[in-house]
């Protein structure tokens, strides 16, 4: 027997750190008060996005997109765009570039999963979005949340999640350690979803036992009689939530004619009063109530790394050809 004590792997370590300058004092205690308010979860469903894995940074992944696609068939058309422009303006080499639209030619026939390109590793990776409840309602902002400021439309927050790097073994804050711990067991209970879904549910818990967490981003929901429907994207930060909340009410509505002269006047006001007010999260007007509401998503990590999608998780479009052909000389063929 060996007496040498040998590390757990990587997706089976939730290393936490205690963190003791004023910022993270005040952080963790926003979130501890918080978990009391808001002590249950709701879980929306899957999200899917593209990580790349360059040779030198195993085991860690890095996200190239915001995953905040619906369907798996989404990602994989994002990793065919970003292919396609990397080898229309990336490179001068011929070789290299044929490397990368040869993958392109692939993704538009194939619903590929995972692909080597040169040196790096592609995956379509899932998440699952949540959001916490308490009192009958979501979970709002909280006040140490970063924001930004200004309701210009035009001003875009750059996203917190593109770039991130996925690394399970990452030192975390007590409070995400004890939330990642509580969130190992999470799967799918609920009747709603099918049997299938839910078998490969109760799967990921064995096959992906990790978890990491995606940062938190922000949504604009509708509160209903007894439920909540999605009225936004995801945005990086409460602000820029407000923002197309407002760009919404004032401009969006009637141009898609969804409400009649005399009442887009009324949401035209009742959007200019929300911005009047201090980092305001809720709004209602003409019986209908408006929330900026916390998002959080959680991903599940296995010994190979990121989860992809599911046998169960549903697509509703093919493959196909998005962009132009392109030669390995850099020449685009005009589609006319």
């Amino acid at each position: 027997m060996s007496d040498h004590y040998q590390a757990p792997p990587d997706h089976l370590v939730i290393n936490v750190q205690h963190r003791d300058d004023p910022v993270s004092l005040v952080t963790e205690a926003d979130a501890f008060a918080s978990s009391r308010t808001y002590g249950k979860i709701v879980v929306r469903g899957p999200l899917f996005g593209i990580a790349e894995q360059r040779r030198g940074e195993r085991p860690r992944w890095r996200l190239l997109t915001g995953m905040d696609t619906g369907y798996p068939q989404d990602a994989r058309d994002e990793l065919n765009s970003h292919l396609w422009f990397k080898a229309k303006d990336d490179t001068d080499d011929p070789r290299e570039r044929r490397i990368l639209l040869d993958a392109v030619a692939r993704l538009e026939t194939e619903p590929l999963n995972e692909l080597t390109v040169g040196d790096t590793r592609y995956r379509v990776v899932r998440a699952d979005e949540f959001a916490r409840t308490g009192g009958g309602r979501l979970e709002p902002p909280r006040s140490t949340d970063v924001d930004s400021e200004g309701w210009d439309v035009q001003d875009r927050t750059p996203s917190t999640t593109k770039g991130f790097v996925v690394d399970h073994a990452a030192a975390v804050g007590l409070t995400e350690g004890l939330d990642r711990v509580g969130l190992l067991p999470l799967s799918y209970t609920s009747e709603r979803f099918p049997p299938d879904v839910l078998a490969d549910s109760q799967r990921a818990l064995r096959t992906h036992p990790g978890v990491v967490l995606l940062p938190v981003v922000y949504r604009v929901m509708e509160r209903k009689e007894k439920s909540w429907s999605m009225a936004s994207s995801q945005h990086p930060t409460p602000q820029a939530a407000r923002r197309s909340l407002a760009h919404y009410l004032k401009e969006v509505m009637p141009l898609l004619g969804e409400v009649d002269e005399e009442e887009a006047a009324v949401y035209a006001r009742a959007a200019e009063a929300f911005t009047r007010r201090l980092r305001p999260n809720e709004l209602n007007v003409r019986g209908r109530c408006f929330e900026i509401v916390r998002i959080e998503r959680m991903m599940r990590i296995g010994p190979a790394g990121p989860e992809g999608p599911r046998r169960s998780d549903t697509d509703i479009e093919e493959p196909m050809q998005i962009h132009p052909a392109m030669d390995e000389w850099g020449n685009v063929r005009s589609s006319a």
